[in-house]
């Protein structure tokens, strides 16, 4: 019996189950059924022996002297001759229980995924893939542009579980993050005629998981895979998420420090505060305390905060505009007076009210 440990470090996906047969055993018995040419061609294709390296069909030819279309020819009758003997109607329980596995994960899965997380051991997920290969219930759909390499156990839900994550990543625009509760929910908008018995959170991250297009983040928010929220690649953009997970303004030297412990990466404080200022991501907000523009804090210093809240307002009191200011700057209240003083920017009127000069 084989535990298998069905884990995915990206989407947090756990999940413990048990098959009850040995892949090696059912394999060796499998092959037993052909001739010579026809093991060592399956053994090499597959990676089934000593040597774990999958072999191509040109290498496997060179061997032979034989052409490459030669060796196909061989392998696909190797496996048709398997698929019509008793060793492999002997063999139904095996198959079974891969094909509830498959179904117990969502009925589709992501090949990469539940080889790894069937076992660690590279020889042993070569002889599970094997047996995928040949089992009349699994159907493999490959990489393309917007899913990975896959396995169903259901032609139907499959396409409604790919259609559904296409309609879900073209309603994100570059710059959405989600939550993973609220990327669930999305998704299950699309779901609709999907069965209730997938309709849990674990299922639900498998079978986002199957996406190119969509992927999370270092501090677990999902959005569009090549968006650089996503797929961060520079210091400017682990500090953006520093300072979102934050949640409020931060110290530059601090983010400095976050970005250590979030990604791993070393950054120097001054490197930190250079890539703050030159992104427009960013907003100062007080001495060395940077937000996040999207929060609605004004671009600009004091000065400029000041005008743009007049513009907005009209003619302020030197109480109502401190007030306002203080909602956008860490700042202190002298600040902003010294600020209202530039008698090129402002002017006071009869009433003890600010304009724009």
């Amino acid at each position: 019996m084989i535990k298998l440990n069905y884990k995915k470090k990206q989407t947090n996906i756990s999940l413990m189950a048990n098959i009850n047969f040995k892949p090696k055993q059912i394999v060796k018995k499998l092959l037993s059924v052909l001739p010579e040419r026809g093991v060592d061609v399956l053994t090499s294709r597959y990676g089934l022996g000593k040597i774990e390296k999958k072999m191509t069909l040109d290498s496997i030819g060179k061997i032979y002297g034989i052409t490459r279309e030669r060796v196909r020819q061989i392998e696909n009758y190797a496996l048709t001759n398997i698929r019509k003997s008793n060793a492999y109607k002997n063999e139904k329980a095996a198959f079974s229980d891969l094909e509830n596995l498959i179904h117990s994960l969502g009925g589709i899965v992501v090949e990469e995924d539940f080889l790894n997380h069937i076992s660690s051991d590279k020889s042993l997920q070569n002889h599970i893939n094997f047996l995928l290969v040949l089992g009349d219930t699994f159907k493999k759909r490959k990489e393309d542009s917007d899913f990975k390499h896959r396995w169903h156990v259901n032609e139907e839900l499959s396409k409604q579980v790919e259609d559904s994550l296409k309609k879900l990543y073209s309603k994100l625009g570059i710059n959405d993050l989600l939550p993973e509760s609220e990327i669930v929910a999305k998704f299950l908008e699309h779901l609709k005629d999907v069965s209730e018995k997938y309709k849990n959170q674990e299922i639900m991250k498998r079978w986002l998981a199957l996406s190119k297009k969509l992927d999370k983040n270092a501090i677990g928010e999902w959005g569009v895979a090549h968006s650089p929220n996503i797929n961060t690649k520079g210091m400017r953009d682990y500090a953006f998420l520093v300072i979102r997970k934050h949640g409020s303004p931060i110290h530059f030297k601090e983010v400095a420090k976050q970005i250590g412990i979030v990604f791993n990466k070393k950054a120097h404080i001054a490197t930190t505060h250079n890539e703050l200022i030159k992104d427009e991501r960013f907003v100062l907000v007080g001495r060395g305390l940077y937000a996040l523009a999207e929060w609605g804090y004004m671009s600009g210093v004091v000065k400029d905060v000041i005008k743009k809240i007049i513009t907005k307002n009209g003619p302020l009191t030197k109480e109502d505009i401190i007030d306002k200011v203080l909602k956008e700057r860490y700042v202190k209240d002298n600040t902003i007076l010294v600020n209202l003083q530039n008698q090129k920017c402002f002017k006071k009127d009869k009433e003890g009210k600010y304009h724009l000069v």
